[in-house]
């Protein structure tokens, strides 16, 4: 099979891939949804679990604020529609992680309504994926298995941690738009400070809803709303990394392809993506809302909410991805490659932007995005983690546009810069890294190079290309401090150019 952004190419024909995902963000919160208890990573089996979290009876929910407050936050972030009354209701299943025998969700009235995202794909373009609904839930417990060969263990700890699920519109249409959804969703709640967005840690994983239909039946959908004219869709629950995601679109839709091209039927189903062997499973078959019985949960009020608290929380959002990034191409000149790059992460356009004043803005992009995010990476670190700080990068830039040293040179500046040996300026001194201005000097060097290579020089009036060979040359015998403006400029006036 072959396939462009999207359609995949089978034995009869070309096939459309269509996508909604169900992002499951662990509120950024000191303590649970319902419960006091305290919500971190890395704590020990069951130590941070409440007599409400461990279904104890009698044990009565008691709503977070902080917790609504951030889902407004995320909804507000999302461009969608903040609902006033909302409503809690029981989803029923029963597991040893859920010693309560439900979960508490919202199903009927969720807290945000629909909404819009805009997202650009590889190529640069945009698409926007519609926001059905977000809404609040706990989370459950967890099951450990490879602690002894006869046994299962259960740890509470997760067990009523505030999730936030943001359930998208069937938009997405590629293994790389969704990618790149789930990437700008990401970014939007550590914008907003709502989702550290950890996915190792478990903390933003997604449910992707995969189907296959034959071309064209996509636009009827969008031109009628009519779902019948989608394929039956299969979802793949917890999927925490974005290489998994692209992994595991790619083969359940293969396999749902080569299903209905042998002549059988997609059944609707719940799966679990194997990494190891690339491969989706079979989990169980897929429930509807009627097997879990929902109903509102007689402990919890309708919620309802204030428009003026809504207007407060609005009034304090911070500066969002797309904002930022429509206002460093225009305050900064960047094209919106450049601005993309940056706003990816909330620190490195702080970064940028605290070096970037007074200075070229765009070579001040290049050495963020370029030098100093490989070595960040390579040393596994954040922008917020850097050994070199903004002002270093600022005078950096500064040294290289007063020609005191060239771009050659100032790599290996940087270089003496993040091994702690002292500013730009200061490691200029140190090492003598000045670059040659002195014509005199440069002239000198190029008669020398001229005169030991006549033929070389000869040459060049028929091959003006090979000035290159004694440009190199003089920068060789200037230790590459040589000006390389200079340089040109002296060769061509000696060679006749």
């Amino acid at each position: 099979m072959t396939e462009n952004t999207k359609l995949i190419h089978g034995r009869t024909g070309p096939w459309e891939i269509v996508m909604g995902l169900e992002i499951h963000a662990q509120v950024a919160s000191k303590a649970k949804l319902f419960s006091g208890a305290a919500v971190g990573f890395g704590a020990g089996p069951n130590e941070q679990v409440s007599l409400v979290d461990a279904g104890f009876p009698g044990m009565l929910p008691v709503l977070n604020k902080f917790c609504v407050e951030q889902a407004v936050r995320t909804g507000l972030g999302l461009n969608a529609q903040i609902n006033r009354r909302s409503q809690f209701d029981r989803k029923n299943y029963f597991y040893p992680d859920l010693p309560t025998g439900y979960q508490i969700s919202q199903l009927y009235h969720p807290i945000v309504g629909e909404g819009v995202v805009e997202v650009e794909a590889e190529d640069g373009a945009f698409f926007n994926v519609g926001i059905e609904r977000l809404h609040l839930e706990q989370d459950a417990g967890k099951l450990i298995h490879d602690l002894s060969p006869t046994e299962s263990y259960v740890d509470l700890n997760r067990a009523g941690t505030a999730l936030m699920e943001i359930v998208s519109r069937p938009d997405i249409r590629s293994p790389e738009e969704a990618v790149a959804y789930v990437k700008k969703i990401r970014t939007i709640l550590i914008y907003l400070g709502t989702c550290d967005g950890d996915m190792e840690k478990g903390n933003l994983r997604a449910d992707v809803n995969v189907s296959v239909c034959r071309e064209g039946q996509y636009a009827k959908y969008k031109a009628t709303g009519d779902f019948s004219h989608l394929g039956t869709r299969c979802e793949i629950k917890n999927v925490n990394s974005f290489r998994f995601i692209s992994q595991a679109i790619n083969y359940e839709a293969r396999r749902q392809i080569e299903i209905l091209e042998d002549g059988g039927k997609v059944i609707q189903e719940t799966r679990l993506y194997d990494p190891t062997a690339g491969e989706t499973r079979s989990m169980r078959s897929k429930e509807e809302a009627m097997d879990y019985r929902y109903f509102p949960d007689p402990d919890l009020l309708p919620l309802e909410i204030e428009q003026a608290w809504i207007d407060e929380i609005k009034a304090n959002l911070p500066e969002l991805p797309d904002a930022k990034r429509r206002r460093l191409m225009a305050d900064y000149g960047l094209s919106q490659y450049d601005a993309v790059v940056l706003i990816s992460e909330q620190a490195k356009a702080d970064y940028f932007e605290a070096a970037a004043k007074g200075r070229d803005a765009k070579l001040v992009a290049n050495w963020v995005t370029n030098e100093l995010s490989a070595r960040l990476a390579a040393n596994d670190l954040d922008f917020d983690q850097s050994p070199v700080p903004a002002a270093h990068v600022a005078q950096l830039v500064e040294l290289i546009e007063t020609n005191v040293i060239s771009s050659k040179i100032a790599k290996e500046v940087f270089d003496h810069v993040w091994n702690g040996e002292g500013s730009p300026a200061e490691v200029v001194e140190k090492h003598g890294l000045k670059q040659v201005t002195d014509t005199g000097a440069i002239e000198k060097a190029v008669d020398e190079i001229i005169a030991a290579n006549p033929d070389k020089a000869a040459a060049v009036a028929e091959k003006p290309q090979a000035i290159g060979w004694f440009v190199g040359q003089v920068m060789k015998a200037t230790g590459g401090k040589a000006n390389p403006a200079a340089v040109n400029d002296i060769l061509k006036a000696k060679l006749g150019l």
